[in-house]
């Protein structure tokens, strides 16, 4: 199967909404007890979600959901360096699982910044030899980094770009301004993270700001997953994201 056609089941129209669930590693997180549950909620609603290896082979509902899945390939733990990420598995695994792409998470500004450089590269030519998409997370994260500012969010969008990535997540800067400068770094899709659980309103905000921008949809888990109706919020990133409605349409 080409890249172009696996990229089809993760990007549709050229826009995409992806729901991580690859949290579990760094430490148990609330949300994420009823993995199934959750994948049977959304399914049909996002284009794709992100697991790990262990919960793409163990969760059966993977087996049977229409929306794409992901294979994260890097991990670290809260217990010592959460931003040194290490590989953990393969492209080659991942597909194997079933997957229709594969994610790989990048700290610029890290204490491994040369490692995970180098992991994000030869990834990525796996990747083109396999012909599968690979969603690179970037973000600047380093002792005294504000990961949200401008110049940083460039330097992460173009790092992807340049080393082979087929999609970059990475964080919304704040203003459509701003971002707008991100996505004209990259001839690749756009897509923002969600961060740390906040108002239903504030993340709805800066989907549609960041839509507004030029960003080609969102990478939310835990504004998803640790919602009271997790459901619910993946029908209102579907409709700023895919059917360009309105903040006032969707406030749930």
């Amino acid at each position: 199967m080409s890249k172009k056609r696996r990229l089809k089941r993760v990007l549709r129209d050229g826009r995409t909404v992806i729901v991580p669930m690859d949290h579990g590693v760094s430490k148990p997180i609330a949300g994420l007890e009823e993995v199934e549950r959750i994948l049977k909620e959304i399914d049909g609603i996002v284009d794709a979600v992100v697991l790990h290896k262990g919960v793409a082979k163990r969760v059966d509902y993977v087996n049977e959901m229409d929306m794409g899945l992901i294979v994260h390939l890097s991990a670290s733990t809260c217990l010592v360096e959460p931003n040194e990420k290490v590989l953990v598995t393969s492209v080659e695994k991942a597909i194997k699982l079933g997957a229709d792409a594969v994610s790989i998470h990048v700290n610029l500004g890290s204490k491994t910044e040369r490692e995970q450089l180098r992991d994000l590269g030869i990834v990525s030519e796996i990747c083109d030899d396999w012909g599968i998409p690979l969603l690179a997370m970037v973000y600047a994260r380093g002792e005294g980094l504000n990961e949200r500012d401008p110049e940083l969010v460039k330097h992460c969008v173009r790092v992807a770009y340049e080393l082979g990535a087929d999609i970059v997540k990475t964080a919304y800067t704040g203003s459509v301004e701003s971002f707008a400068e991100v996505v004209e770094l990259a001839e690749i899709p756009v897509v923002i993270a969600g961060g740390s659980k906040k108002s239903e309103f504030e993340i709805l905000r800066e989907v549609a700001e960041a839509m507004n921008a030029g960003a080609s949809g969102v990478a939310i888990g835990r504004n998803v997953f640790q919602h009271r109706n997790p459901k619910a919020m993946a029908k209102a990133l579907r409709m700023i994201v895919h059917e360009n409605a309105s903040l006032k349409e969707v406030i749930i």
